[in-house]
């Protein structure tokens, strides 16, 4: 599936991901896609780190924002299943895997979030799940 027939799926489709019922992760991936970046790190607390692959951490909404802004532009998620556990002093613990879809490319991925008492997220690791090869083509020259 390229970047532009998932599009186009997501917007006549209600949108979900297999074992997810979280509002703050589904919002997540609705934003992203929708290059709605600010809305998306506002999804995050005030000390919400996002760590990208091959980055180090972005700590805040605008930091997050920022980022996102410069390189997720025609990148676009596409989640399809994930699973949910409670932590210690009712952290939420959600694992979402999927690919990432660019014009040229897809690679899978595993996004991997921590979400606080009030359910905002604190910390999201997004690591990719790719060969060699793959990795390789996705440099940037």
């Amino acid at each position: 599936m390229t970047a532009a027939e998932f599009q186009a799926t997501t917007q006549t489709e209600e949108f979900s991901i297999e074992g997810i019922t979280e509002p703050s992760i589904l919002s997540y991936f609705q934003t992203l896609n929708a290059g709605e970046f600010k809305a998306t790190a506002a999804l995050f607390a005030e000390d919400g780190v996002m760590y990208p692959p091959f980055e180090s951490g972005f700590v805040g909404p605008d930091a997050i924002a920022t980022y996102l802004q410069q390189e997720a532009q025609g990148i676009k998620a596409d989640p399809q299943q994930g699973i949910t556990e409670i932590l210690a002093n009712e952290l939420l613990q959600v694992q979402v895997a999927g690919k990432a879809l660019t014009s040229w490319c897809g690679v899978n991925v595993l996004w991997l979030f921590i979400l606080n008492q009030q359910r905002q997220i604190v910390e999201a690791r997004i690591k990719l799940l790719a060969s060699p090869q793959e990795l390789l083509a996705l440099r940037r020259d």
